[in-house]
């Protein structure tokens, strides 16, 4: 399913025009990326935990020249679904 899909089906199950489906959707996901930007963490009771995680620096290998180089350390973002969500995806 691709984002108009999705704006599609949310603007069904609300009564919501699909304009402004999308704009609900743009405005959820601007604002989950920027509380998880500034290091908070968005728990959603029976979805799940959507946080920033530490990936520290590791070695890696160039693939062109098989040269060992050394990956920074950064951030990436983290998805931990709920014990609901998991319920209803192993009925």
């Amino acid at each position: 399913m691709n984002k108009s899909e999705f704006v599609a089906k949310l603007a069904e199950d609300t009564g919501l025009k699909k304009g402004d489906a999308e704009k609900f959707l743009d405005a959820f996901v601007a604002n989950v990326k920027a509380i998880i930007a500034e290091g908070d963490k968005l728990q959603l009771v029976g979805f799940g935990t959507f946080e920033a995680k530490e990936r520290g620096e590791r070695t890696g290998k160039n693939p062109q020249t098989g040269e060992a180089i050394t990956i920074a350390a950064c951030k990436v973002p983290s998805f931990k679904p709920g014990k609901g969500f998991k319920d209803e995806l192993n009925k």
